[in-house]
């Protein structure tokens, strides 16, 4: 039985914190021991806090091309400037969002880049410290941030666990937003069912399944998205085998991409 628990007594994040030894301390205070098998799902806001990818508004000064795009989609220029400096590409551009390929080779909106629940720390001290002035941006990359967590937790705890960091992104074809798997260690992002029988002994023959982005929105659905505070989530009960595994798993190559 597949079964997601939201861990208790995380603190608010900052930079140069150590989110493996946070997370074990949150797993004793939720009274689970971890076992082999068992993934832990981090949003990707605490993984970029912690490896301070926070960035002041003010500190930035948009480029010509930033001021142009501003213009037509009624944005910051300077959020505008950072979302082009995260991008490969921008593929559309309409008043109040900017759809790019993200430098880590997914599409999503404005980059990732995100105003919510991010605070200047320390809070109240020094120059530019007004909330609306601080964005945050995705983890570097969220692979090996995934990896990192999982060897210390793996060490600290004897077991072999997969780590998953999730954030919320669009989709070409539905209206809101869903957990999407970002970075992974230790757990397939896709699953290979062709040649495998249905209940009628019919073989399959193009599924495959993108089961980090399925765990992601499960997981997703107990952090929540606004005032929570559930940055992670223990799960145990996981249907496939663990593995090795990656984000370029579930990657779809641009020849194939019919949405572009």
């Amino acid at each position: 039985m597949l079964t997601l628990t939201p861990l208790k007594n995380i603190p608010l994040i900052r930079q140069g914190d150590d989110l493996a030894d946070m997370i074990d301390k949150a797993l004793h205070a939720t009274a689970i021991q971890l076992q082999d098998g068992d993934i832990l799902v981090i949003a990707q806001k605490i993984v970029s806090k912690a490896e301070g990818r926070m960035v002041n508004l003010t500190t930035v000064t948009p480029s010509g091309r930033a001021l142009e795009l501003a213009t037509k989609t009624e944005k910051d220029p300077r959020v505008v400037e950072l979302i082009l400096r995260e991008s490969n590409e921008v593929l559309r551009a309409r008043p109040g969002a900017i759809i790019v390929e993200h430098r880590l080779g997914f599409v999503c909106a404005n980059a990732g880049i995100d105003h919510s629940n991010v605070t200047p720390l320390p809070a109240g001290k020094g120059p530019g410290v007004r909330a609306e002035d601080w964005v945050l941006l995705l983890p570097e990359n969220p692979d090996c941030s995934a990896a990192e967590i999982r060897q210390k937790l793996e060490t600290a705890t004897g077991t072999k666990i997969g780590v998953l960091i999730i954030d919320s992104h669009g989709r070409a074809w539905r209206n809101g937003t869903a957990g999407a798997a970002i970075g992974l260690s230790g757990l397939p992002g896709l699953v290979d069912l062709r040649g495998q029988p249905d209940l009628f002994d019919f073989r399959l023959r193009i599924t495959q399944v993108g089961a980090a982005d399925e765990l992601a929105a499960a997981a997703s659905l107990v952090m929540g998205q606004a005032a929570e505070g559930i940055p992670v989530v223990h799960v145990r009960g996981f249907p496939y085998a663990l593995r090795e595994g990656s984000l370029d798993e579930l990657l779809r190559p641009k020849d194939q991409d019919l949405f572009r």
